[in-house]
């Protein structure tokens, strides 16, 4: 009988947030999951582990799941808590195994480690030479040469909202499970260029990546590569690996390297040729709102969603930045749905958080109002991103204003599900306004629903205009923030 390691240890690190990352925070705040208990979170669920999970069930292979531990992003972790997480991985494949099916997620940075996933992987390659170990990475990856030379198989999201996680993880699985037998054999080209992309232009629909993943998908079509993998980098983390990037898998049997390499060039080439399309420009916030507030005044067929886009918990951002709510006040729109505003305290609402990474102090925004619903925040995801987790948004409560229904939660939480309204009993639907403080992944469960869609620049830690960072470890010159 095979068996297979199968483990999960995920965090996007944002260098600039002002949130730390405990190892509590892991399992969205409920602390990791270790053995049956991290089988169990994931076993069903639209993610890669769920897929790896499936794949080796019905491979008839015997299954450890030592570890799955996902935070919500944030700044560094500690070495004391990778460690934590990286050491009962290291135990179940030191004890023996065929295969490493490892759900990682390509740009977590550690105190004293820019690239915590090159060392996971590094460490188990030590660990037992020649194991075959297969990885998935988020659409948000730092890659770097480590990471490459010591995985057999790399896959990536192909969606931005990431609603096919569990496809990766099948394909990553699948090519991985082919050369155990000796049906492919697979090889890795990859490469980078000194690009850093607006997360606002990452999503295939709004920039040259859609044409790029066509073209990776055409590839995988053909048989001229096992997997296409393109990488616009998470631009938040202050690296030497940050930029766009791409890895393909080739077969040695059919093209190999030469086919590898040319479709990797090929993907990149794109990316550079069109980087000036990876740029975001804002409008600013007063006329955001005031277009929104117009489009409502005419009629209200569906809810206006305005995007908080500079303070998206999905990101690393506080999630308690008032500057957009306060905007939506002053104009005096009604009708208005808000979630999530992260604030455990709920003194005064929002704005506790200081950012000196870029030089915003907090400003908390008083407002008056009902206590209609206090919840536990716990509901599972059933739109399509992440589907079947349960998730937790901490102790929540909706203060009704009159104007504005504003979730306020205790822990942060991505926006990307109706959940964040219907658990506590709002229906976003009939809302003339919706504010969600998220970027692009609220288009997985909110986009369905909306009339228009407005985006709001307001302050943070997930700002668009990547020349307020204060990078210190960056590669450069890299485009748009050096003349190339």
């Amino acid at each position: 009988m095979l068996r297979f390691v199968i483990a999960l240890i995920k965090h996007e690190t944002n260098t600039f947030s002002p949130l730390s990352t405990p190892l509590s925070a892991f399992g969205h705040g409920n602390g990791p999951s270790f053995g049956d208990a991290a089988r169990a979170r994931f076993a069903g669920t639209n993610t890669p582990m769920g897929a790896y999970l499936d794949i080796a069930e019905r491979a008839g292979a015997r299954i450890v799941t030592p570890v799955a531990a996902e935070a919500w992003p944030s700044n560094k972790t500690s070495r004391e808590t990778f460690e934590r997480l990286v050491r009962p991985l290291e135990d179940a494949v030191r004890a023996g195994c065929d295969a490493a099916l490892l759900d990682l997620h390509g740009a977590m940075v550690i105190e004293d480690c820019d690239d915590a996933e090159g060392e996971i992987v590094s460490r188990l390659r030590r660990i037992a030479p020649g194991l075959p170990i297969a990885v998935t990475l988020d659409y948000h990856t730092n890659l770097s040469s480590e990471l490459v030379e010591n995985a057999t198989v790399i896959t990536g999201y192909k969606t931005y909202p990431h609603i096919d996680m569990y496809d990766v993880g099948k394909l990553s699985a699948d090519i991985l499970l082919k050369s155990l037998t000796g049906e492919v054999e697979p090889v890795m080209a990859w490469g980078w260029k000194p690009l850093l992309a607006s997360v606002m232009r990452h999503a295939p629909e709004d920039g040259p990546s859609g044409d790029i993943l066509r073209y990776a998908r055409d590839m995988e079509a053909s048989g001229k590569v096992l997997a296409a993998t393109l990488l616009p980098s998470f631009p938040h983390a202050d690296t030497p690996f940050t930029g766009v990037s791409a890895i393909v898998v080739g077969d040695r049997k059919r093209g190999g390297y030469a086919a590898a390499r040319e479709v990797c060039g090929r993907m990149l080439d794109i990316a550079w040729e069109r980087r000036a399309e990876y740029r975001f420009t804002a409008q600013p916030l007063s006329e955001s709102i005031a277009h929104a507030k117009r489009l409502g005044e005419t009629a209200c067929e569906g809810p206006i969603l305005l995007i908080d886009h500079c303070d998206n918990c999905g990101s690393g951002g506080a999630q308690d930045v008032m500057v957009v709510v306060a905007e939506i006040i002053r104009q005096e729109l009604e009708d208005v749905a808000i979630a999530p505003i992260r604030d455990a305290a709920s003194v005064a609402l929002g704005g506790k958080t200081d950012m000196p990474s870029i030089g915003l102090s907090g400003e908390p925004l008083e407002v008056e109002g009902l206590v209609r619903a206090i919840t536990d925040g716990e509901f599972t995801i059933t739109g399509p991103m992440y589907t079947g987790i349960r998730t937790f948004l901490g102790r929540t409560a909706v203060l009704d204003t009159g104007r504005a229904q504003i979730v306020v939660t205790e822990r942060a939480h991505e926006p990307m599900d109706l959940g964040v309204f219907t658990h506590c009993g709002i229906d976003p639907r009939r809302k003339c306004f919706v504010m969600l403080k998220s970027r692009i992944h609220y288009r997985a469960g909110f986009r369905p629903i909306a009339s228009h869609i407005i985006e709001c620049a307001g302050v943070g830690v997930t700002n668009a205009d990547l020349s307020v960072y204060r990078y210190q470890k960056l590669t450069r010159p890299i485009y748009p923030l050096d003349p190339l």
